[in-house]
């Protein structure tokens, strides 16, 4: 099968609803040749498809975020005052216990109950390394300067009340668990079946704040539901929003990312408003009160198609047929993924979330929300209506760059973060790593990268650099998507539906699944068994370019590689249904050579053996 398929090439990324062009061209068949996939550029024979699609990151189109107009009335935000006015005393009581782990939360209430007074959490004056974020980035960061220096003292900042712990898990395994009651313990079991928490340490990892200072062998300590409002570099200092001030001498900034300002206030609005009928899906008490959600109403809709997105519709249309609930997917794009996937295989993604029991609407502007007859009504620009009970908005993210003001430092106008050199430093005295760093990557250029596997590599070599190691950053991070146990993929580089691409496929096995994957290598979140192995050595043998095969129509994808080129050169690669190979993935990108048969530079990943 081939096909071919192009987006307009030239232009700019756009932060709002880009729009691009697509041509699919199809050429003769060839025997005893792999089925092959091949897009290629704008100007292609006259045989041609064409075909709308939108390139850049899930989340930047502007127009989803009409859903909040319709709702954000005068009447409505004096209501919003007056309820949270009234109820100021419990506010800050809540506030006054996210600073707290679990156990002293415990000791607190017993305290209160007993009429007894209760202490407050006090961050502690000055400790040598300081790290502003308490996401995975941040995690491995104080891992590794624990590492390189056993005595060193580690305070994490972070604005969530919950101790570190993996995001991917809040979209995929945690939703096909039995366990009734794993909205309070969090565990899960991992494809491979073997089960472990969220949180990356136990309680009783982490030091008490107040007391690092005075502990003989230092530690890792947490302050939680605290954030940092004000940097000020030169004299080594930070304000958090309780006005407390800490002096450091080493200083981590891994904020990631967050919702647009605007887009979150107008949120809280209409969840006051409509009681709590929309979510912004990021964190684990989202994951909890949608998964308690999910068994309470009717119909639940999702905005957005890509990875999160896709990924709570699979989880939540599973979940969906043993209840009767109807799950909703609508996104702008063609199909799911359609940022990332060329057109054929963003089109079979879609066909499969279906398959899951998800009622997909592509090609889907919001244009407004409403109420009507007690249900919420989304109105499409195209004039199609959408009743349901409640909305999960799976996009809308950007940097957190908010230091950047007060510190004096660079974010990059491209790409947004924090601009950081090839040791992730911004300053002599402040690294940026995670989804907030903009860095330079030697192959590919200025990059900025959103997943797992960048904020634990990324994380860990600041942590280097923190203790004086002066490494520069030269991994290839690798990503990972699964919708469910049996279809999945893994994907490294520059992987842009703008880009042309030439895919290889063959049909799948009973093996070829995230499920068997886990199992072979022995963990559930792959890049912690993958992150930075690479192949020694990459020998492809030299073969005669060849005509690829023609499609067939409803053609199963099963397991393939397609390859994204820039200037003919592979920049980035999607491993579909293939696991475990991504080291000569990482090899390939970063020989940077052009390849006359990508045919048999397929091979190299064995997509032919049973």
């Amino acid at each position: 099968m081939f096909r071919c398929g192009s987006l307009a090439a030239g232009a700019l990324k756009q932060k709002l609803v880009p729009l691009v062009r697509t041509v699919c061209v199809r050429s003769p068949r060839q025997r005893n040749r792999l089925p092959v996939v091949q897009s290629h550029h704008l100007g292609s024979p006259s045989r041609s498809l064409a075909s709308t699609g939108a390139s850049g990151k899930d989340g930047s189109s502007l127009v989803y975020f009409l859903i909040v107009g319709a709702t954000v009335t005068g009447a409505g935000v004096y209501y919003a005052y007056k309820t949270v006015k009234e109820d100021q005393k419990r506010y800050e009581e809540r506030i006054s216990g996210m600073g707290l782990t679990p156990e002293e939360k415990q000791k607190r209430a017993e305290l209160s109950a007993a009429g007894e007074p209760v202490s407050q959490v006090r961050a502690p004056n000055h400790v040598p390394f300081l790290l502003i974020g308490g996401g995975t980035a941040a995690f491995a960061a104080a891992r590794s300067i624990r590492a390189r220096d056993p005595g060193a003292r580690v305070l994490i900042v972070s604005e969530d009340p919950e101790l570190p712990y993996m995001r991917p898990p809040l979209s995929k395994e945690l939703w096909f668990s039995d366990d009734p009651n794993v909205t309070k313990t969090l565990r899960f079991k991992q494809w491979n079946g073997k089960e472990r928490s969220i949180y990356f340490q136990p309680p009783s990892f982490y030091v008490s704040a107040q007391d690092l200072p005075h502990i003989e062998n230092g530690g890792v300590a947490v302050l939680t539901g605290k954030k940092v409002v004000q940097l000020d570099v030169r004299g080594n200092m930070v304000k958090l929003n309780d006005g407390s001030q800490i002096t450091y001498e080493k200083c981590l900034i891994a904020t990631g990312e967050h919702f647009w300002r605007w887009l979150s206030s107008l949120i809280q609005l209409i969840q006051i408003l409509e009681y709590s009928r929309t979510t912004l899906f990021r964190k684990i008490g989202d994951f909890r009160s949608l998964e308690k959600i999910s068994r309470e109403v009717k119909s639940i809709t999702i905005i957005g198609g890509g990875f999160l997105g896709s990924e709570l519709a699979c989880a939540l249309g599973r979940k969906a047929q043993a209840l009767g609930t109807e799950v909703i997917q609508l996104f702008p794009e063609k199909g799911n993924m359609g940022k990332i996937l060329p057109e054929y295989l963003s089109n079979w993604t879609m066909e499969k979330v279906r398959r899951e029991g998800v009622k997909v609407m592509p090609n889907a502007i919001v244009q407004s929300v409403g109420v009507s007859r007690g249900k919420l009504l989304i109105k499409l620009k195209d004039g199609r209506k959408v009743e349901t009970d409640h909305i999960v908005a799976a996009v809308g993210l950007e940097p957190n760059v908010e230091l950047a003001k007060t510190g004096g430092l660079e974010i990059d106008s491209d790409f947004g973060g924090f601009r950081v050199n090839a040791e992730l430093q911004a300053r002599s005295n402040i690294w940026v790593a995670g989804d907030a760093a903009c860095f330079y990557d030697i192959k590919l250029g200025r990059r900025r990268v959103e997943h797992h596997d960048h904020a634990v590599v990324s994380g860990r070599l600041a942590g280097e650099n923190m203790t004086g190691a002066a490494k520069p950053y030269w991994h290839q991070s690798m990503f990972w998507s699964d919708l469910g146990p049996d279809v999945g993929y893994e994907a490294i580089g520059l992987v842009d539906s703008s880009l042309p691409t030439v895919g290889v496929f063959a049909k799948a096995t009973a093996q070829d699944n995230p499920k068997s994957a886990t199992e072979q290598s022995g963990t559930g979140i792959r890049s912690e068994s993958e992150t930075e192995s690479e192949a020694s050595e990459v020998t492809i043998p030299p073969s005669t370019p060849g005509v690829p095969q023609a499609p067939v129509q409803g053609e199963d994808y099963g397991k393939g590689v397609v390859f994204y080129l820039r200037d003919k050169v592979v920049v980035g690669i999607v491993l579909w249904n293939i696991f475990n190979r991504m080291p000569i993935a990482r090899k390939i990108i970063k020989d940077g050579e052009q390849h006359e048969d990508l045919n048999e530079v397929a091979k190299l990943f064995n997509i032919h053996e049973d």
